[in-house]
């Protein structure tokens, strides 16, 4: 019995957990592996004596990502290419929170932030997702990180205005996201280089992750000519067989192209002035596999 209220528990905060982890690290599986080392440290536990289990499943989880990130930092400079966060489903609008709640999730959760996260030490990344994306007081931060809270303020004043100054400055309209990934995937598909082109801004970028396993560009596209032919070239040469999907990835519409049943390429787009600022391609098959349609 209470093996099951300890289950119990842990799941309804699992969520949460799930959402400090991905935040933290960036691979769903990475993330996955973190709470299920938080799970079985709580049901070890002795319980008996926790008056706020989400406060030490928290901690617990967090100080868990700090120290897995410590250990994937080596792995992530050796990688082929640019370097993008595994795309992880979302369904903000089925947040149990405000609208302006729901965007503060949305965005901390956004690839363009999780990229900019990427050049955070570990405490300044956990006192980043802490305290911006749940609201967690700077006392608690200091009491889940094992700090002082002076040194987690200073920790949080410096991520803040890391990310505020690498932080891509786009549109996160729903409704006008939505409506430019449907026109890109449309000129897309018929290979319209002028009407892809005309969607991008002039210093569009495109951002490919490939991990050197699948085709992608090895070094960052900048201008819209550059992105537009790529694209383009792209669908002539893998476009037939594919199929398309729009669906919700970190905070916003993405495009998954299946080949079959398998994924084969997500695509996300940043929009800023009515523009497509950033394309995000991301290729890696391992970072794909959550994608798989069953």
């Amino acid at each position: 019995m209470e093996i099951d209220t300890a289950a119990d528990v842990f799941e309804e905060h699992r969520p949460v957990l799930t959402g400090v982890a991905y935040r933290m690290l960036g691979r769903v599986a990475d993330a996955e592996d973190v709470v299920q080392d938080a799970w079985l440290r709580w049901s070890a536990a002795d319980r008996s004596d926790v008056r706020e289990p989400r406060g030490w499943l928290v901690r617990t989880t967090t100080r868990l990502a700090v120290d897995r990130l410590r250990q994937v930092k080596a792995r992530r400079e050796a990688y082929v290419g640019p370097w993008l966060p595994e795309p992880y489903v979302t369904d903000v609008a089925a947040i149990g929170a405000d609208a302006a709640e729901r965007a503060v999730l949305a965005d901390t959760v956004s690839l363009a932030v999780l990229v900019v996260l990427e050049s955070l030490s570990p405490l300044e990344r956990a006192v980043f997702v802490l305290r911006e994306a749940f609201g967690y007081p700077y006392a608690d931060i200091a009491a889940v990180l094992d700090r002082e809270e002076p040194a987690v303020r200073q920790l949080a004043g410096r991520a803040r205005r890391h990310v505020e100054e690498r932080r891509p400055r786009y549109t996160v309209d729903p409704a006008e996201r939505r409506d430019l990934t449907e026109r890109f995937l449309a000129a897309a598909v018929d290979g319209d280089l002028e009407g892809l082109t005309a969607l991008l801004a002039p210093d569009a970028r495109l951002v490919g992750d490939s991990g050197g396993l699948s085709k992608a560009p090895l070094r960052v596209l900048e201008s819209a000519g550059k992105v537009g032919r790529f694209i383009v070239g792209a669908g002539r040469k893998g476009l037939p067989g594919l199929t398309f999907r729009l669906l919700e990835l970190n905070g916003g519409i993405a495009v998954l192209a299946l080949s079959g049943d398998k994924p084969d390429t997500v695509f996300q787009l940043d929009v800023t002035d009515g523009r497509i600022a950033c394309v995000y391609v991301i290729r890696n098959p391992e970072k794909l596999a959550s994608l798989e349609v069953r």
